[in-house]
Parts: structure tokens; C-alpha cells; sequence
């Protein structure tokens, strides 16, 4: 019994997190890092097929613009997903709607695959609009399942491994698009196929796995089904704690249903638990992380990089970015979630006003280019460690049952529109203002960290409905006589 109680004990939610996680999280890192490397072939692609239907070579404006929307197309989907993770979940429980979610992967992938043989790039189009959908379904049911599956001492632990799995995707896709493997001619049609294996694999693994406990608690009433749940994926009879937290929350909720979007949005009782949602953690697009991984081959190039070793250094960016995550999962349950994140935004806006300053004086001196990759990787290295990580975890704290599917909404609605708009006004950003851009972000990371240094409260070790009573302290500041149903009181208006 003393061996199990090591952490040997929670080897199925281990695996569990595995599985969620390949099929999940990952799908969205390397669908982020992938689709740069077969763009040549794909433009020479649409021009192939367009002289087949019209008889004359596309132009340059419309190819470039058609590519575009391959790549912007993704974000799109993703939304579309976000904005189902609402409801499927609910309808259907977590595990229902991520084994329709590989299916749509699946298809996604044999429409990449039989494109080339079709010869049609509208296939690409649309495979990489299913794509975008699986990436902002998974990423949020995944989040959901993963969080209501953990005690609270591993929590934020598992729920941040979403992070490394991004990271992760991030850099296996950088590597099979180099040309010693995918990124030819011949091959990127499989190259953009290759989600479909992780789907696959969830497909087949998670049929293996008990609904998230929580869910089958709280949403179904099934407290038996709930307790074999607990006690598969924990080995542990001793769940009395566990069942009673669950309790709590449902008596504090009364029986409602699971609320709307406009319910979270226009809902005194949860408005700090918003702002802590949208500012911070959906709005980690706009600290300039993504932007850093666009103009870091201009970086590069300014260094003196040789065009083709420019691919392997990204690589070391992504792996870079998967070690310091990695870093952060043993440190958010010592550190706790809001200083690694507070801080961890402060150092990213005085790395890049720093950034700013060499990248205006990188002709004085020959080395200065260097420091400028260096700072890169300081960024990168800062982003993992708090940002990264814990925008994953924090909302899986934020939230009670009831509220949490419709959270993620908006969350993923933040996120995945906040990834076009960057996506496609960086470049134009770029050509206005030149490396001043990043200031944008640094005005950005330093409001956020103010944000949460100073009014958020510390999550760790806390249950969910601690944590409710946490944020009402904040949500009711001087308001204690309103009428309001908080989730675990009901005020009095006298």
C-alpha cells in the first residue's frame, strides 16, 4: 500500500493524460508548426490545378492570397470548435465529444491525403478548416476532461501538461517538415495528412477510459458511476473527500442547468473570474509570443544565419519552449499559478523592451544581432515557464461545473480570433511600425501582470468552491447587500 501511495497509484490518470493529450493539444502544436514547410509545394500545387481548369498559370496575388486563407483557415475552424465545446460536452459527455472530434480529424486527414489525386486545393481548404475545428474542440474538452479527472493536489500539474503537448507538437512538426524527411514534393500530401494518426490513436485508446468523474457527478447524477470512475482511474477506496467536494459544488449550484455564454458574460457573480479568463490566459496571443516566432527568421537572417540552417534553429526555439513548460508543471504547485504568471508576463515585457532597443542598434556592432537571438530564446524561455503553462491550468480553477463548458467558449473564442487577427495584421504591423511593433506587446504583457499580481487570487491547493469564495470577495466588493446567486451563496437585498 505504501508503494502505491508514491504516485504509482495515479498511473492510469498518467496514461489518461497521455491519451488525452496526443489527441488533443498536440493536434493544435502541429498544426501551428507544420504548415510552413510544404508552402512552396502547395503554391505550385494551386498553380497546377488552376492551368488545368483555366488553361493560364495563376497569378501571383491570387496564389499568395489562396495560401493565406490555407493557413488563416485553421483559426477559423478553431473557433467553430470553441464555440461546440459548449455544447457537446455537456450533450454528450467529454468522452463522446472527443471520439467524434478524431473523426473529424480523420476525415480531415484523408481529404489532405487524396487532394493531390482529386486535384483540387479546395480540398486542402477545407481539410485545414476540419483541422482548425478538431484543434479548438480537443484543446478545450481536453482541458475539461483532464481537470475534472485530477485531485487537487495534481490539478494544475496535469491540466499544464496541455502546454507541453503543445510545445511538443510544435517541434515534431518542425522536424518531419524538414526535407530529410516530409517536406518534399513528393510527400507533402502525407506530411499534411499525419493528424490523422494521433486521432487514430485517441480514437482507439480513450474507449478504454471512464467519463471524466466530475461530469458523471455533478451534470448526470450518477454518484455510483462517478465513484467506480474515481476509484479506476485513482486505485483508492477512500474517497470520501473527493465525493464530498463534488457534493458541495452540486448543492451550490441547486440543480441548474449549465449556463450560456450570455450568462457568463453578463453575470455579476463570475465578472472577476472573466476578466482573469479573457485578459491573461485567452489573451496570451496578444503578449507577441506567436508574432516572436513569425519575425524571428528575420532575426535570424539579420545574425547571419544561413537560410538553410534558419529551420534548425526553429527547431531549437520549439524545444526550447517544451523543456521550460516541462520546467513549469513541477513549479506551478510549489510556485503557485498567479506569481509564475504575473512574473513570467513582467519578465516578457522587459525581455522585449530590451529586445526593442538592440533590434534599433543591431548595425552599431557585429556582435549585437547575437545578443538579439539570445533575447529570443530569454522570451521563450520566460513564455514557458509561467505564461504558457499556466493560461492552460488557471481556467480549469476559474470556473464551476455549471459554468466551466461555457467559459471555455469564450475563452477559445478569444484565443482562436486573437491567432487570425495576429496571423494576418502582423506582417502589416511589421512594415508600419519595424521592430517598435514588440512594443505593442510589452504594453500588453505589463498590463496583464499588473492584472494578476494585484487583483487575482492564488488557486493552489484550493478546492473549486474556495476558490468561488475567493473571487466573490472581489466579484461583491462593497455590494454585499445585492441579490446574486454566486455559486455557493445566495446575497440577501434588504
Amino acid at each position: 500500500m505504501e508503494v502505491r501511495k508514491t504516485g504509482l497509484q495515479y498511473w492510469r490518470l498518467y496514461l489518461l493524460t497521455l491519451v488525452l493529450g496526443i489527441g488533443g493539444s498536440f493536434q493544435y502544436g502541429i498544426q501551428v508548426s507544420l504548415i510552413a514547410s510544404p508552402a512552396v509545394h502547395v503554391q505550385s500545387f494551386v498553380n497546377q490545378t488552376w492551368v488545368l481548369r483555366y488553361g493560364a498559370p495563376v497569378d501571383d496575388s491570387t496564389n499568395q492570397l489562396i495560401w493565406s486563407f490555407i493557413v488563416a483557415v485553421l483559426s477559423l475552424g478553431a473557433w467553430a470548435g470553441a464555440v461546440h465545446s459548449g455544447s457537446l460536452p455537456v450533450t454528450y459527455g467529454r468522452k463522446k465529444a472527443l471520439l467524434f472530434n478524431n473523426v473529424v480529424a480523420i476525415v480531415a486527414a484523408l481529404l489532405m491525403l487524396f487532394s493531390r489525386m482529386a486535384k483540387s486545393f479546395e480540398m486542402i481548404l477545407l481539410g485545414r478548416f476540419l483541422y482548425g475545428y478538431n484543434v479548438g474542440l480537443g484543446l478545450s474538452v481536453h482541458l475539461m476532461y483532464l481537470g475534472e479527472s485530477s485531485p487537487k493536489k495534481l490539478r494544475g500539474f496535469l491540466t499544464l501538461t496541455g502546454s507541453i503537448f503543445i510545445g511538443f507538437g510544435k517541434v515534431v512538426g518542425q522536424i518531419i517538415g524538414i526535407k530529410e524527411m516530409m517536406g518534399t514534393e513528393e510527400m507533402w500530401p502525407y506530411l499534411l495528412a499525419v493528424s490523422g494518426i494521433p486521432a487514430i490513436l485517441q480514437f482507439v485508446t480513450l474507449l478504454f477510459f471512464p467519463e471524466a468523474p466530475r461530469y458523471l457527478y455533478i451534470d448526470k447524477g450518477d454518484t455510483e458511476g462517478s465513484r467506480k470512475a474515481l476509484q479506476w482511474l485513482w486505485q483508492e477506496d477512500d474517497l470520501k473527500q473527493e465525493l464530498d467536494d463534488m457534493q458541495k459544488e452540486r448543492d451550490s449550484t441547486q440543480g441548474e442547468k449549465a449556463k450560456t455564454v450570455k450568462d457568463v458574460l453578463t453575470s455579476r457573480c463570475v465578472r472577476w473570474q472573466l476578466l482573469t479568463l479573457a485578459i491573461p490566459c485567452a489573451g496570451v496571443q496578444f503578449c507577441g509570443i506567436n508574432a516572436l516566432y513569425f519575425y524571428a527568421f528575420d532575426i535570424f537572417r539579420e545574425s547571419g544565419v544561413p537560410e538553410d540552417q534558419m529551420h534548425y534553429l526553429s527547431i531549437g526555439i520549439g524545444a526550447t519552449e517544451v523543456i521550460t513548460v516541462t520546467l513549469c508543471s513541477f513549479l506551478i504547485d510549489r510556485a503557485g499559478r498567479k506569481k509564475l504568471m504575473g512574473y513570467g508576463y513582467l519578465s516578457m515585457g522587459i525581455t522585449m523592451s530590451l529586445l526593442t532597443v538592440m533590434l534599433s542598434i543591431k548595425d552599431l556592432n557585429s556582435w549585437i544581432p547575437y545578443v538579439n537571438i539570445a533575447l529570443i530564446f530569454c522570451v521563450i524561455c520566460i513564455y514557458g515557464l509561467g505564461p504558457s503553462g499556466v493560461s492552460m491550468a488557471l481556467p480549469a480553477d476559474l470556473f464551476l461545473q455549471a459554468w466551466r463548458p461555457s467559459a471555455y467558449v469564450i475563452s477559445g473564442t478569444i484565443n482562436w480570433l486573437g491567432m487570425f487577427l495576429v496571423g494576418m495584421l502582423f506582417g502589416y504591423i511589421v512594415d508600419g511600425l519595424g521592430q517598435f511593433c514588440f512594443l505593442i506587446f510589452v504594453a500588453y504583457s505589463v498590463c496583464s501582470a499588473a492584472f494578476l499580481i494585484y487583483f487575482v487570487p492564488e488557486t493552489k491547493g484550493k478546492t473549486m468552491v474556495e476558490i468561488m469564495e475567493d473571487f466573490n470577495n472581489l466579484n461583491y466588493k462593497n455590494r454585499g447587500a445585492d441579490i446574486e446567486k454566486t455559486g455557493t451563496s445566495v446575497e440577501t437585498k434588504l
